[in-house]
């Protein structure tokens, strides 16, 4: 969940809403399903983040906090799981064609195009392809080699 706001603003249920959402939730999520993939001889974690976690935007203070809690939390989880054949990695995303954060009626808005031109090199919304196809990549056995990785999918915003 993403509200955007003053960090001095939020309260404190509020805050603890984000927080459960965006780090509670894949937290006991992932640690669920590692003993039946150690019962299995390995496995692939996936957590889909946010690249909000590596750069500063207003307005988002407690979404991106609990996002990066999110990226230490993979990034230490995923050394811990390694030798068990484990690889526990993260997809951060923004600008990804999501009808949820960038319906229709976004997309064709020439302030959000412009914007999109302005902020993201790639000039577009990654496609819902691309995120797919990266996760099936990670999934992948020519992806065993991650370990506690962030990849950033979001059309070089972050190199900004």
């Amino acid at each position: 969940i993403r509200v955007r706001k003053a960090f001095s603003e939020f309260s404190q249920e509020e805050f603890d809403r984000v927080v459960a959402v965006n780090l509670r939730a894949p937290f006991f999520a992932s640690q669920a399903a590692v003993p039946l993939m150690r019962a299995q001889g390995g496995g692939k974690i996936i957590v889909m983040g946010s690249a909000s976690a590596l750069r500063g935007m207003k307005g988002t203070s407690t979404y991106s906090a609990a996002r990066g809690a999110q990226l230490a939390y993979v990034q230490s989880a995923g050394v811990e799981l390694a030798a068990d054949n484990i690889q526990f990695n993260l997809i951060a995303q923004n600008f990804v064609d999501n009808p949820t954060y960038f319906p229709a009626d976004v997309q064709s808005n020439p302030r959000f195009q412009d914007r999109l031109r302005r902020e993201v090199p790639l000039g577009r919304l990654v496609t819902a392809a691309e995120d797919a196809a990266f996760v099936a990549y990670l999934c992948g056995p020519t992806a065993n080699c991650f370990v506690g990785q962030v990849f950033p999918l979001c059309g070089g915003w972050v190199a900004r």
